[in-house]
């Protein structure tokens, strides 16, 4: 594939809800271009899109992938994401390197979940966008009816640009209602507009006109000074309008019959956005400007690994000409990055390419330090794009390895996961120890393990994490303890007496000493903080850490042979252990702010089931069309909320979860608790 100019690349992430046909569009636009011999399918498993074993299996995309395509002297890289709510974080990134989205709806089904969630992010970014209503072969097929329900949802923005010619087994063609001609077949032959369609053609056209001239003053003034207006003039200001996110046309096909998928690329090529209409960039004080002969400059919308080539870095040239064996800095970490050979990304396939003009989309091996949304440019120009923005994960596991020989391996090999994965999260619970992966739902870490198995041969188990409960008091308690052991020579003696009192939530454990006379002795006083810090660790009553009370010493006794650090570290733990016994011992839970998104109707019903789980309710308040309901809520009761919500709003729901502080667990609650926290720790001892 030869170097394209930068007002000849055309970048279109394509959009939707999942099942709708984007991966056939994609394959279907690279079998017609030629760049294909043959038109793969999802059943077969031999789409160039989907390559990955995940993606066989499921039968649907989990990953971006690039499929770069020429036609008519553009090239038009289409960037193909999952429509499945778990993998958003993959449309995000393609949408980074996008300049127009190509929001695929199905003919039967319109406008679904995912169509409204993925659109939500091309507004965010700005994108222009075109809407193609695929899979018009399918039965109950009806392009009037998904128009009607797109213009209801968005507006008068939302104009046919074609008209079907049938529908279901009758699919044929379409109606280009700027040239007024017909399109038939696989090859597009040219032909009259069937006569029963030539009425509604000559009304849809007019509408498109009055779309279009609306858009432009100059237009307008000529339209209805009744002027002739020529094709060239209203596809010039279409493309304006597009751009400017004033237009959004709407187009019809059958990707598997490979049906309008030649005029959908001609609108994308001759309609579509360049990045020299999109403009520049902003890279905090600077702006980066999509010139060829500017200092160079790109920005990483994507990482992961192959097999064969090792780390790949998915990069759009945002400005000047990025060549191979070149070196640029990484400003986000201040290092130098070598670029070696540069490759053009199709499925899985690399294509090497000398270099990269302004706007272009490539990729590049085996970069060091570079991650997911770093800007690497000329050292002096020290651009940096603003990072790209994950939606935070709301569904996290415990990861527990099979067997003894993975521990050591589990833990570098789900981070290198997560690198690829800007979804996803790892951390490590530093009271119960267990490793914590995050991510968007349950089919999201599903997948993620699929893939430890195959790439690290780790098998593991997935467990609820454990509530990070705490222990705390509720009241001063006090204690006298001596601890004492004769063992045959030196024996074991120390003396220590404690007060335990609250503190208020988020002040921690914090131990002083009030020791007069020299009772303890000044080289003691150490090992009993020791064996307080040691103790409040691993809990008092129920296993959990101690927090929020002071902890001081008071007096104490040592002997001057049997005294030693080891005794009194003991007595400490023992006298603890009595005083938080009898300071009115309390659990605490974490307490998390819950922000919830979801459509007007389904606000009472999440408002009902939060209720369910001792959420404290703040208020519901309307944002984008949408009701936003925000509440405090324990963590216990939320661990699974990503499919409660899924279910109560069909996958329309979306959710945020913060910590926010410690709450006293309820006693018929906590009782419970601590006797389950008990019986783990008795089992966990039997199997040691």
């Amino acid at each position: 594939m030869k170097v394209y100019a930068t007002e000849d690349i055309r970048n279109v992430v394509l959009v939707g809800h999942g099942s709708v046909g984007k991966t056939m569009l994609a394959e279907a636009a690279l079998y017609e271009s030629g760049g294909s011999t043959r038109l793969g399918t999802i059943q077969d498993q031999n789409t160039v899109s989907d390559y990955d074993e995940d993606e066989h299996k499921r039968k649907f995309s989990l990953n971006l992938s690039i499929i770069p395509v020429e036609w008519e002297g553009r090239k038009i890289n289409l960037i193909d994401t999952p429509g499945y709510a778990d993998f958003i974080s993959e449309v995000i990134c393609g949408a980074q390197a996008a300049d127009m989205a190509l929001v695929v709806v199905d003919a039967v089904s319109g406008p679904e979940v995912g169509t409204d969630r993925t659109w939500n992010i091309t507004e965010k970014l700005g994108l222009p966008k075109m809407i193609v209503v695929n899979r018009m072969d399918r039965e109950n097929a009806n392009f009037g009816q998904v128009l009607s329900q797109l213009q209801a949802r968005w507006g008068h923005r939302v104009m046919p640009l074609q008209l079907p010619i049938g529908a279901h087994d009758s699919f044929q063609g379409i109606v280009d209602l700027l040239h007024m001609r017909a399109y038939v077949g696989e090859q597009a032959e040219e032909t009259d507009i069937p006569a029963d369609l030539a009425e509604e053609a000559t009304t849809l056209r007019a509408q498109l006109i009055e779309g279009i001239v609306e858009t432009d003053e100059e237009l307008m003034t000529k339209y209805f000074a009744d002027e002739e207006l020529s094709e060239d003039e209203l596809r010039k200001v279409l493309h304006g309008g597009l751009d400017h996110n004033l237009i959004i046309p709407v187009i019809c096909a059958s990707a598997t019959r490979l049906i309008g998928v030649r005029q959908a690329l001609h609108n994308i090529a001759f309609s579509g956005p360049s990045p020299i209409d999109r403009g520049p960039i902003a890279a905090g004080s600077k702006e980066l400007v999509p010139d060829p002969k500017a200092p160079p400059a790109v920005h990483v919308f994507k990482t992961s690994a192959d097999p064969y080539v090792g780390r790949l870095t998915y990069m759009r040239v945002v400005s000047g000409t990025v060549k191979a064996d070149s070196h640029l800095w990484n400003t986000n970490r201040d290092v130098d990055e070598r670029l070696g050979t540069i490759y053009l990304q199709r499925g899985k396939e690399q294509i090497a390419t000398p270099e990269l003009q302004a706007g272009d989309i490539g990729v590049v091996a085996k970069l060091a330090q570079t991650a997911t949304g770093d800007t690497l440019c000329a050292k002096e120009l020290g651009a940096s794009i603003e990072p790209i923005h994950f939606p935070s994960p709301v569904f996290s596991m415990a990861v527990h390895p099979t067997s003894k020989g993975a521990v050591d391996k589990l833990g570098t090999s789900l981070q290198r996961l997560v690198e690829e994965d800007p979804g996803l999260r790892l951390s490590r619970d530093q009271s119960s120890g267990e490793i914590i992966l995050s991510g968007l739902g349950e089919a999201h870490l599903d997948v993620t393990m699929e893939r430890l198995k195959r790439k690290f041969n780790i098998d593991v188990e997935l467990t609820l994490p454990r509530v990070p409960y705490r222990e705390t008091v509720t009241r001063k308690g006090h204690a006298d303890y001596t601890h004492k052991k004769q063992t045959g020579g030196h024996g074991q003696y120390a003396r220590v007496v404690l007060d335990v009192e609250p503190l208020p939530r988020g002040s921690g454990l914090v131990f002083g000493e009030k020791v007069v006379g020299g009772s303890v002795p000044k080289e003691f006083i150490p090992a009993v903080e020791k064996g307080v810090h040691e103790t409040a660790v691993h809990g008092v009553f129920a296993g959990y850490q101690l927090t929020d009370c002071q902890v001081t010493l008071l007096d104490g006794k040592h002997h001057p042979v049997d005294s030693s650090e080891m005794a009194f570290k003991l007595a400490a733990s023992q006298a603890l252990k009595e005083a938080i016994t009898a300071a009115g011992p309390q659990l605490l839970e974490p307490v998390m702010t819950i922000r919830v998104q979801a459509p007007e109707l389904n606000a009472g019903d999440i408002v009902s089931d939060l209720n369910t789980k001792r959420a404290k309710i703040h208020g519901i308040n309307p944002e984008g069309g949408m009701s936003v309901v925000e509440a405090e809520v324990p963590l216990a009761e939320v661990q699974r909320y990503a499919a409660d919500l899924r279910s109560i709003t069909q996958g329309r729901g979306a959710f945020e979860l913060d910590f926010d502080h410690y709450g006293e667990v309820p006693q018929q609650l906590a009782q419970k608790v601590v006797e389950q926290s008990k019986k783990a720790l008795e089992e966990a001892h039997a199997g040691h």
